[in-house]
C-alpha cells in the first residue's frame, strides 16, 4: 500500500488544526495598520508557520513516528498476548460461577416461589 502524498488527512482527524492568518489576527473597523504592514504580516505569518513546521518535522517527525509505531505495536502485543487471554479466562470462570449461582438460586428460591404460587392458587379457588 502506498502513502497518499496529496491527501494526508483522509479521515479529517486534524481539521481543528487548520489555522489561517484570519483566524488569529484581525483588525476591527477603525483600527487598521498600514496596508504594507498588514500584507507583510500575512506573508510573515504564513511563511514562519510553514517554515517552523517543516523544520520541526524534518528534525523530529521520523523519530516521533517511530515512537508512535512502537507504542501501537506494544498496545497490539499487550492485547494479543495478555488482555484477550485474560478475558477468555474470565469468560470461562464466570461461566462456571454463573451455573453455580443459577443452581443456588434454584435451590433456595424455587421452593419459596412454588409455595407462594400454591398459596395464591388456593385464594383463586376459594
Amino acid at each position: 500500500m502506498s502513502v497518499d502524498l496529496v491527501n494526508r488527512d483522509p479521515n479529517n482527524i486534524n481539521d481543528h488544526l487548520k489555522v489561517c492568518f484570519e483566524d488569529v489576527l484581525a483588525e476591527p473597523e477603525g483600527t487598521h495598520s498600514m496596508d504594507c504592514v498588514w500584507s507583510n504580516s500575512y506573508k510573515c505569518f504564513n511563511c514562519c508557520k510553514s517554515l517552523c513546521y517543516t523544520i520541526m518535522t524534518l528534525c523530529c517527525g521520523i523519530c516521533i513516528a517511530a515512537e508512535w509505531g512502537c507504542e501501537f505495536a506494544y498496545i497490539a502485543f499487550t492485547h494479543i498476548w495478555y488482555i484477550t487471554p485474560c478475558f477468555k479466562v474470565l469468560e470461562l470462570n464466570c461461566g462456571c460461577l454463573q451455573k453455580l449461582y443459577g443452581m443456588c438460586i434454584h435451590c433456595c428460591m424455587d421452593p419459596c416461589c412454588e409455595a407462594c404460587g400454591l398459596l395464591f392458587a388456593a385464594f383463586k379457588k376459594g
